[in-house]
């Protein structure tokens, strides 16, 4: 089968299965094009709970599809590559952020969405990074415990210089990866681009930006601004999907290396053999678990709507 046949079926499969399909927008243009809708992580989660299918097929990395199955546990979520993870959302413990709890036990701990089910358990308030300020904001507390991004943590702190912010030592591997060195080469390769970069690359790489932003936020800024080249400080899938829209404005990878494996880890064939029933992990919660990581999500909605 060639790459159009395979998307025909599945196309045919999800319809005759009631499966709606959620695609990152970080996944290949291949699964993009079968998928329900794409987005953002929250976006897609949020848009789980409206949808009419009985089963959510993720395609993306395992706290998204965790996500989806908190804020809808009545409804069958599959993760389409059961291998996807998130480094960052793995690199904290839940034991690990009870005992910070217990050190600094007058600090609202703030978690970013890129967490584990099992994490958001023992934590206050939920954020984006798209959200992460106006919440932050609007906490009572000064005090707060940012978790698990000391870079989006920093971007945060510098907006809310009147909020006392700890910072522990986490992140996104591949975006923590690009240094300042390169921004100022692609700057000089290409003078009259725009710099878009996604607030978990480091401080000095945000600085220089003309948009900090998250994935969604980007997108946005390069749809409707009027310059015709942009510098895309993200996964490097959101340049390409940028070139397919607007093959009028050029787009450039901020590096090559803004490659996220676990992203790219499912493929157009595992999203076939899981709409046919042979592929797929099914993402089990225990009900506790999704009651109490539900608070800070639901605190989350509240601080920013």
């Amino acid at each position: 089968m060639n790459i159009r046949e395979i998307q025909d079926r599945i196309i045919k499969l999800k319809k005759e299965n009631d499966i709606c399909i959620l695609a990152h927008s970080y996944v290949g243009k291949d699964i993009r094009e079968v998928a329900d809708y794409t987005g953002d992580s929250y976006k897609l989660s949020v848009l789980a709970k409206e949808v009419t299918q009985k089963t959510v097929l993720m395609c993306g990395v395992r706290f998204m599809a965790e996500t989806v199955k908190i804020l809808s546990p009545e409804k069958r979520v599959l993760l389409s590559n059961g291998s996807a993870g998130c480094p960052m959302a793995e690199q904290m413990s839940k034991d690990f952020i009870e005992s910070v709890k217990k050190e600094y036990p007058d600090y609202t701990v703030v978690a970013y969405v890129n967490t584990t089910a099992l994490l958001k358990t023992v934590c206050d308030v939920c954020v984006t990074s798209s959200s992460a300020v106006k919440i932050v904001k609007n906490i009572e507390n000064k005090n707060i415990i940012f978790i698990p991004d000391c870079n989006l943590g920093a971007y945060v702190a510098e907006k809310c210089p009147e909020k006392n912010i700890k910072l522990l030592n986490g992140g996104c591997p591949i975006h923590a990866n690009i240094p300042y060195a390169d921004v100022q080469a692609m700057k000089k390769a290409h003078p009259e681009a725009k710099l878009l970069v996604h607030p978990e690359c480091l401080p000095a790489v945000s600085a220089a930006a003309d948009y900090v932003g998250s994935t969604a936020g980007i997108l946005d800024y390069a749809r409707k601004s009027d310059a015709k080249e942009f510098i895309i400080g993200t996964e490097i899938s959101i340049a390409e999907q940028l070139a397919y829209e607007f093959p009028d404005k050029h787009f450039y990878p901020l590096s090559s290396k803004l490659i996220c494996p676990d992203m790219k880890a499912t493929t157009l064939i595992d999203v076939y053999n899981a709409v046919r029933g042979l592929g797929g992990e099914e993402i089990i919660l225990d009900d506790e678990v999704i009651r109490k990581a539900r608070v800070c999500i639901d605190e989350m909605i509240r601080l920013g709507g």
